[in-house]
């Protein structure tokens, strides 16, 4: 058993959306394929993955440096134990063999990318969905119902209120029991009037959470937070800086609902950071942190960890990202739910063919690996490459 290639394409998922501090119409993706010499069903396994949106395509770094390193390693050191399946820690550690501590930026985003074709490829081998197998490696119970909130309300060139509400208006249509839009990317006034024709739009049927995109310095963030109260919001998001976390810590003082940040944050050191120092309140606030960002899911199991340490429960965790990788690890091993995208960065945004949104809840399907196969748009650049 053994990897007999790596292969990476970067794909543009560019759009002319743009929140509070980048535009996407250069947005790109990577797409990697991980073929292996394994045979199920009369199929060769091939595990796939892609890393989110807002960070760019990562074909340098995954073709120079982390795929070369997993391709030259001796096939057997990258299996289980048993010999009978990848080992994804262990392919994790051959990836990241003469790296420096920290500095994760885009590397991590590289190895995150490769990690979850590694883990789609795995549970493939296994012949289970990847929640299933994950709930089974930690002695859980997996739970297929997983809830899921639609992320859009993007600044568009010509999208005014009234265009904002309709697309509002379609995610609870379908489904959706919360909304999220963005800010900071206009004027205080002009957010609160956006904020007051969601709200209106959607009545008791829905809540709406707030995301800045990191963009506030602490002045701003406090005046937003001071509007912000007024209103009965899911959460507001992202304030400033990733990093500064003594800002994060300050907004406490000034807005008592819940927030939400960590989709910026790599690391499972950087998210121990956040705890220590941002802040941030296990009865109510929410961590966001993306493995396909932050080193994949090897890493997120640390974060989980560093989690568990510091009082918090997995149940706190809503990831960014809106991919199906991160649904299978909020039914797998408990998390609290997943962003999702019903209209935007496709094909890689969504949910397999079929998979509604009822109640802001989708049942996991019961797919082999991650379950691209069942997203038909997706799968067919899958495969694509993978030929």
């Amino acid at each position: 058993m053994r990897i007999i290639d790596i292969r990476e394409v970067t794909k543009p998922i560019a759009s002319p959306i743009r929140n509070a501090y980048i535009d996407f119409s250069k947005m790109t993706t990577s797409l990697v394929a991980v073929v292996t010499d394994v045979i199920r069903d009369g199929q060769r396994v091939v595990g796939y993955g892609f890393n989110s949106n807002g960070r760019y395509g990562q074909g340098g770094l995954i073709r120079e440096r982390f795929a070369d390193r997993i391709l030259q390693a001796a096939p057997e050191s990258l299996l289980t134990e048993a010999g009978d399946n990848l080992d994804p820690h262990r392919i994790w550690a051959a990836m990241m063999a003469n790296e420096k501590p920290g500095g994760h930026g885009e590397r991590s985003v590289a190895v995150g990318t490769i990690d979850m074709a590694i883990w789609d490829a795995v549970a493939k081998i296994e012949g289970k969905p990847l929640f299933r197998h994950l709930a089974a490696l930690h002695g859980r119970e997996a739970d297929p119902r997983v809830f899921v909130y639609a992320a859009g309300g993007y600044y568009y060139p010509g999208k005014d209120n009234g265009a904002l509400r309709a697309e509002m208006r379609s995610y609870v249509d379908r489904g959706y029991t919360v909304v999220k839009m963005k800010i900071g990317g206009a004027s205080l006034d002009e957010d609160r009037r956006r904020i007051e024709a969601v709200l209106d739009e959607i009545g008791s049927q829905a809540q709406l959470a707030v995301d800045a995109n990191g963009r506030f310095d602490l002045e701003t963030a406090i005046a937003y937070a001071k509007m912000l109260r007024a209103y009965p919001l899911f959460w507001y998001e992202e304030i400033g800086d990733p990093l500064d976390y003594a800002l994060q810590a300050a907004m406490s003082e000034f807005y008592d609902a819940p927030m939400a940040t960590g989709e910026n944050l790599f690391s499972h050191q950087d998210a121990r950071n956040l705890l220590r120092y941002g802040g941030m309140r296990p009865d109510r606030d929410y961590l966001q942190f993306d493995c396909a960002l932050s080193y994949g899911l090897v890493e997120y199991l640390r974060t989980l960890e560093v989690l568990r340490q510091f009082g918090w429960s997995p149940a706190r965790c809503i990831p960014h990202g809106g991919h199906q990788m991160s649904l299978n690890i909020a039914a797998g091993l408990g998390l609290g739910g997943n962003e999702s995208y019903p209209d935007l960065f496709q094909p890689y945004g969504g949910f397999p063919d079929g998979v509604a949104v009822q109640d802001g809840h989708v049942l996991m399907p019961e797919l082999p690996g991650i379950g691209f196969e069942g997203k038909s748009d997706l799968i067919a650049q899958m495969h694509a490459l993978a030929r």
